[in-house]
């Protein structure tokens, strides 16, 4: 794989680890009635899609053009003391993040940066925190081991899972392991059988395991997308939702939006609010991206017998439970950015490779979920953080302080022919990282432009 993930940490071990997690969970699920796996069940890994897949903003291309990245005070930023990073992707971080430091909120990069160079970067992260800013010190491996927020993230299993409905709570699996031993369906239980079902993208024998599963899709960004966006490869009726504003940024949901259907509600409207719990009264599956405690907050009820999927940045333990965090952030603060860097200035991974290896874990965890769910009628909480997955990162062997620049994957060009993209209507995207699937079952579809119900069995919405 080297050199389309090349880092001084293991990121080509990462990627590839965390997808195989997501194979062998889909082989799982997908067995035939004799127990056989299908034949491209554990096919080998194309390390060029992988890589395409991780570096999925990399290779997007809009007309022929690449997207734009973050936003200009996102980034980082010299202070008083040392270095902080900050993301203002969206409006109203970077609002926050402006009136934080007492900027208008149409400040340049240049005069924002100005700014922070006269504060302290430990004062701006715990204000930044109190008042919804997303802003973390840049720290150095030790000191994050060390600390009560890192403690926090390195312990535990990288995916958690609890088992809701009475049964006894679980301390949680390692990707790819297998299922919990189950007492059976219960008379009236919720879930339903993972029957295979046609599906034109998947592989070859046809099999989709996870046709007829619902999945209501309550996640921003990439981690959460990514997840879906694996479910619905995989057959499963994907409804993403989201709030009017703000709007998810364009190139964004164009680059993990495939597979799945959009739609706009209001929480805070009674009739909107009503609709959202009817979908989740017949899903199978809620995803959120939400920090712990936050479904509750928007006076959600899930269902007995739903598999529920949460990422967080942070986890669910620890002083940082409750705080926003993006890859970026979770970079900076983890020492992972001085270990990319060079003489002091902090440096990034070749990816966004927290949040894809998080996606991908949460969908392997959600997948074992429902086929243990099949067998005694329980739902499940599963859940990651990126500050786990980051500690995953920092503990694999294979460090390469003299690694070569970062490339992007051959095939990923617009002159390289098929390669490791594929492209719809002038949009230009990464292929599934899955063996066996050359494309998404269709392309993005624009953002909340479709009905807010389930598809039944024969395609109609319900």
């Amino acid at each position: 794989m080297e050199p389309w993930l090349a880092a001084h940490l293991p990121v080509p071990d990462l990627a590839l680890d965390a997808v195989r997690s997501v194979q062998r969970a889909a082989a799982r699920a997908g067995r035939r009635p004799d127990g056989a796996a299908g034949p491209a069940d554990l096919a080998p890994l194309d390390p060029a899609r992988v890589a395409a897949g991780f570096a999925s903003d990399r290779v997007l291309r809009l007309d022929g053009e690449p997207v734009p990245g973050f936003a200009p005070l996102s980034g980082f930023f010299r202070t008083a003391d040392g270095w902080v990073r900050t993301h203002a992707n969206y409006p109203h971080h970077r609002a926050r993040l402006t009136d934080l430091v007492a900027l208008p909120d149409d400040v340049g990069r240049d005069a924002f940066a100005e700014r922070l160079a006269g504060l302290a970067a430990h004062d701006l992260e715990g204000q930044a925190a109190r008042v919804g800013a997303i802003v973390a010190r840049v720290r150095t491996e030790q000191e994050w081991r060390e600390s009560a927020p890192g403690l926090a993230a390195a312990s535990g299993p990288l995916v958690r899972v609890r088992v809701r409905d009475g049964g006894e709570p679980g301390a949680g699996a390692e990707p790819g392991a297998g299922p919990r031993p189950g007492a059976g369906p219960r008379p009236g239980a919720t879930g339903r059988h993972l029957a295979p079902g046609p599906a034109p993208h998947a592989v070859a024998d046809g099999a989709a395991p996870l046709a007829g599963v619902r999945v209501l899709d309550l996640t921003r960004v990439i981690a959460g997308p990514v997840a879906t966006r694996t479910l619905a490869l995989l057959g499963a009726d994907v409804l993403r939702v989201d709030p009017p504003d703000p709007a998810e940024i364009g190139w964004q949901h164009l680059d993990s939006g495939q597979g799945k259907r959009s739609t706009v509600l209001d929480l805070r409207d009674d009739r909107d609010h009503r609709t959202a719990q009817d979908l989740l009264d017949s899903a199978d599956v809620l995803v959120t991206g939400y920090r712990p405690g936050a479904i509750e907050g928007l006076g959600l009820r899930v269902p007995p017998g739903v598999v529920t999927g949460r990422v967080s940045a942070w986890g669910d333990e620890g002083p940082w439970a409750g705080r926003r965090g993006f890859d970026s952030i979770v970079q900076a603060a983890s020492g992972i950015a001085l270990l990319e860097g060079r003489d002091g200035v902090p440096g990034a991974l070749p990816a966004q490779a927290l949040d894809h290896a998080s996606g991908y874990l949460l969908a392997a965890g959600i997948v074992d979920a429902l086929v243990q769910r099949d067998h005694d009628g329980l739902g499940r909480d599963v859940s990651v953080s990126l500050a786990r997955t980051a500690a995953w990162l920092l503990d694999l062997p294979g460090r390469d302080p003299l690694h070569p620049a970062a490339a992007a994957p051959s095939g990923s060009g617009p002159d390289d022919g098929p390669g490791v993209t594929v492209t719809h209507a002038g949009v230009t995207t990464a292929r599934p990282v899955l063996p066996g699937y050359d494309d998404y079952p269709h392309p993005a579809h624009a953002w909340g432009t479709d009905a807010p119900g389930w598809r039944s069995r024969g395609g109609q919405r319900t």
